[in-house]
Parts: structure tokens; C-alpha cells; sequence
């Protein structure tokens, strides 16, 4: 089942610069496993106000127990607020095969 997440992530005021290239870094890292592993399957980044840190994702997991515990491992988690909406297929999409 595939999942689209809406990801905004806070910042909590006082954490130092090298905080959050820490934090930067362990997610980059993260992601790069659940991308090897099939969970984490596309990012953008959609347009952003100022100073705001937003991401959509594509996952995918056998139901949203699983995702939750995908989701629960990416370090950003702390510092950050999700949407989750379950996708199902489109009879007219593209990427389908033929029927």
C-alpha cells in the first residue's frame, strides 16, 4: 500500500546549528535505508514559506501500523508533524499496467 505524508518539521528554538546538521545528517541517512529497503519511495519539497521546513513523501508499507514504525525511525520525527493519506490505485493511471 503506498501512503502520501505530508512532513512539517519545527525546529525547537535554542538548538544550536551543529544540532541540526546533526539532525540533518541522521536523516539523510535514514532515508537513504528505508529508500534501499523499498519503504521510502519518492521526496519533494514543495514551495516553502519562510524559514519553514516542509517534505512530501511517498512510502509504502503493508498498512499504516507498518508505516507508523517507518515513520517513528527517521530521526526528524522529533521536531516534526505529519498528514498521512493512504493512496489507492486510479483505473486511468498511467503508471498501471494495462488491464
Amino acid at each position: 500500500m503506498e501512503f502520501f505524508v505530508d512532513m512539517v518539521t519545527t525546529v525547537p528554538d535554542g538548538t544550536s546549528e551543529d544540532e541540526v546538521a546533526d539532525m540533518r545528517k541522521r536523516e539523510a541517512a535514514r532515508s537513504a535505508e528505508l529508500a534501499a529497503q523499498g519503504s521510502l519511495l519518492r521526496l519533494w519539497r514543495p514551495p516553502l514559506a519562510p524559514g519553514e521546513w516542509r517534505t512530501w513523501g511517498l512510502f509504502q508499507a503493508e498498512d499504516v501500523d507498518e508505516l507508523e514504525t517507518v515513520l517513528a525511525s527517521m530521526p526528524l520525527r522529533a521536531w516534526r508533524r505529519e498528514s498521512v493519506t493512504p493512496l489507492t490505485p486510479h483505473p486511468n493511471d498511467p503508471g498501471q499496467p494495462a488491464r
